[in-house]
């Protein structure tokens, strides 16, 4: 399985400490991507991801945009397809319109009228009750 990973798009992210870098992935419409996708920063789905997706920061998955895999973040906006489970260390949005066939564990979860989740939903700690979670453990 190949594995993609992505750090050197830099966008700049203005804070209250000035300027920041921050990685900025995306998988245009018309791409598909087979393997592990692993990003420090952002990554946006167009297209289609067909694997697991560990991004430090944010997954888009933008209408039309479709994930067959898991999705490892802090913060996850689902305006597309998800196919697999998503653990959000903070916070998961699925949109009017989009799909997730799959178990969502995260603290937050907004599920906009016309959105919909076919699987278990465990709020709380996600790190706590994802699969890799026993196997990290000290």
């Amino acid at each position: 399985m190949a594995a993609f990973s992505s750090g050197s798009d830099r966008v700049s992210d203005s804070g209250k400490h000035g300027s920041r870098e921050s990685a900025l992935s995306i998988i245009a419409p018309g791409a598909r991507i087979t393997g592990e996708l692993v990003t420090d920063g952002v990554v946006k789905i167009e297209g289609i991801v067909a694997g697991t997706i560990r991004a430090q920061r944010e997954v888009l998955v933008a209408k039309g945009g479709r994930v067959e895999g898991d999705i490892h973040t802090r913060d996850v906006v689902v305006g597309g397809e998800v196919d697999g489970s998503i653990f959000a260390d903070e916070r998961v949005e699925v949109q009017q319109g989009s799909t997730v066939k799959g178990d969502i564990a995260t603290k937050k979860l907004v599920i906009q009228e016309g959105g919909e989740v076919n699987g278990q939903v465990r709020m709380g700690d996600p790190k706590a009750i994802a699969p890799t979670a026993t196997s990290k453990a000290s």
